[in-house]
Order: C-alpha cells, then structure tokens, then sequence
C-alpha cells in the first residue's frame, strides 16, 4: 500500500506493544518511520524486525521528558528523513496502582513527567516542526480509557491521561488554521508488555480472566486494534476529525451493570 508514501511518521514508545504495532502500519503503507524510545537495545530490536517490513526505519533514543532530548529527537528525525508529517506520540508509563496514602511525591512526578509533560513536549517541538514546513501535519497521542472510567488506586495515571485529552481539545483550536490535526486514542484492556508488568507471572492467568469477565466483548484487545485507530487519525481518510479523544476498549467504560 502507498497511503503514506513520501510521508514521514514519528512513533514514540515505538518498541514494544501499541507503538511497534502502529510503527509496521505505517511502514507497510509507505511511510518512513522513527521509533523512539529510552532503551537502546529494546529500541535496536524493534528496528530489526521492523526492517523486515521496509528499510525506511531508525531508532532514536529520548526521554520524551526531557526537553533536550525532545529538541533532538525532532532534529534527528529530519535529518534522516528531510521532513515530519504524522507523530504518534505513545510513550508511556503505568507508574505505581494503589491507595494515594501510600503514594509518593516521586510517584506522582514519574508518571506526569512521561504522560503529560512528555506529551506536551512532544506537541510543541512537533507543532513548530510542521509550521517550519508550511505543510500542515497530524499528531495523534495516546491517551486511556481510565481517563474517562476508573480503578481503585489509578488516581496518578487517570489524572495523567485526563491531562492529555484536555490538552488536546484546547491545542485542535490552537493549531487548526495551521493545517494541523491533533487526536488522542484512549485504549481499554490491551495485552502488551506494560499490562504484563501488573502482576506477576504466577497470577498473570488469574487476573486475565478477572478482566475478560468485566470486558463486555469478553476479550482483550490486540495492539494492532489500537494501531489501527492511531493510523487512521494520521491519515488523510480522518482529514475533518481533530480534538477527539477516541476510545478503543471494547465498551469498558459504558456505565452500566456487569453481571
């Protein structure tokens, strides 16, 4: 496919779960694409098998917290590829679930300083990079079905989320006579590396079956379901959708009775 052909696509948190499966769409349907991320090796890994797909791939590792690390993410990326076009700004972190009198002061900064801070960077170098260019551009972020619903001891990580899609809304009216479109996917229950670090892996079967049965189509998701949803914002076919905030979980958070 060449929906994205001569496009170039930045995909942070590009090496594992939803990130690595947005970063091989884009790839198959001719963008070029960065991955970037804080772990060298994972990020290196990632790369190779991607390669499989389209040599149009680099890694390039940031701490999308850091601002200087952001400056340079964006300059490397057009020094590999000459432009940007579409950002998928998915790092993330899940921080630490429980009570909020056990939580820290460092607790709550790690979180907010990768899942908000880290996307409001991202944002601003991003935005400057696409009014640079005079092109316009698409920015999608990842943002959690528990900015909407809830969990017992999620408080960190749904104000973290809730932060983005109030972002978003106020950035799509900022930036729109700019050419520029700005969305968030909001994931449910997805099986990926970070949702494996929840439990450990004596009680990993256990708590996947606790969650299917609160999980109205009785599953969870794969990577590639969200993926798909980032890719379609970053596309031309979503050329009118700007500061929304799309769920992807399967009806979790419809309010209802789970019987």
């Amino acid at each position: 496919m060449s929906q994205f052909k001569g496009k170039v696509a930045l995909v942070t948190g590009g090496a594992t779960g939803i990130g690595l499966a947005a970063a091989r769409l884009f790839l198959q349907r001719g963008a070029k694409v960065v991955i970037a991320g804080r772990r060298e090796s994972e990020g290196q890994k990632a790369v190779q098998q991607l390669k499989e797909v389209s040599a149009d791939v680099v890694f390039v590792q940031a701490d999308v917290s850091k601002n200087e690390e952001v400056v340079k993410l964006i300059s490397e990326t057009v020094k590999h590829f000459g432009q940007l076009d579409i950002a998928f700004n998915n790092a993330g972190i899940e921080g630490k679930f429980g009570p909020i009198t056990n939580a820290t002061e460092d607790d709550f900064d790690s979180v907010i300083d990768i899942n908000l801070k880290g996307v409001w960077l991202c944002c601003q170098h991003e935005i400057a990079q696409f009014r640079k260019q005079g092109t316009g551009g698409a920015i999608v972020n990842t943002s959690s079905w528990l900015a909407r619903g809830a969990a017992a001891g999620s408080a960190i990580y749904s104000a973290s989320k809730a932060g983005v899609d109030g972002m978003v809304r106020a950035l799509a009216l900022e930036i729109a006579a700019d050419n520029i479109r700005i969305n968030n996917v909001q994931p449910g229950y997805i099986y990926t590396p970070m949702f494996e670090r929840f439990f450990p892996e004596e009680g990993l079967e256990q708590a996947l079956e606790v969650f299917r049965k609160h999980a109205p189509v009785g599953r969870f998701a794969k990577p590639e379901e969200v993926a798909e949803l980032a890719v379609w914002l970053g596309s031309p076919e979503a050329s009118f959708v700007t500061g929304e905030s799309i769920l992807v979980d399967g009806g979790m958070a419809i309010g209802g009775q789970r019987m």
